[in-house]
């Protein structure tokens, strides 16, 4: 089941997308404001948009793992691909710089809000540092605040805090 967000009132509207098929267009009504709306089923234009600007950041053919932005009232499910060296996490702005953008309307994130650096160990595996922007509101890591210096190693299924987003750490597979 996908929500969809009623542009006059806010209200939220549910209905099933396995019934569409991608660039399928629908109308909705509105059952609090009567207001008429449409959306396309499909990729969202945004997302096209920085594949088209990065096309390359956005494959994960090197396997150094992806974060999972888990689904709230400011966006849904996104699964990002994490690259060797540092991995600017932040609300997507064109041409901001940010390497691994969230598309969000949550105003408690900021454009570059922490780094999450992915680089190898002195044994050659993974190791994931995360350290905050500097951001307004902080990065929490397993509900505490990171320290303005502060840098801390995660692991594989680590839940970290940016605003009102919970991102969990999806390392890569060890060989």
């Amino acid at each position: 089941m996908k929500r969809v967000k009623c542009p006059k009132c806010d209200n939220y509207i549910t209905f099933d997308e396995t019934k569409y098929q991608a660039g399928q267009s629908l109308v909705f009504e509105c059952p609090y404001c009567s207001k008429q709306f449409g959306i396309r089923i499909g990729a969202s234009k945004l997302r096209a948009t920085q594949k088209e600007e990065n096309p390359d950041e956005h494959a994960n053919e090197n396997g150094y793992g992806s974060i999972v932005v888990i689904e709230n009232v400011f966006h849904y499910k996104q699964v990002l691909p994490l690259s060797l060296g540092d991995n600017v996490i932040g609300r997507y702005m064109k041409g901001s710089g940010v390497n691994t953008p969230i598309e969000t309307n949550d105003p408690s994130i900021d454009i570059n809000h922490c780094v999450l650096t992915v680089r190898h160990d002195k044994h050659g595996r993974l190791q994931y540092i995360l350290r905050d922007g500097p951001s307004y509101t902080g990065t929490f890591v397993d509900n505490e605040i990171l320290g303005d210096r502060e840098r801390r190693v995660i692991e594989d299924g680590c839940l970290f805090t940016i605003g009102a987003t919970s991102i969990i750490l999806r390392a890569a597979e060890s060989e």
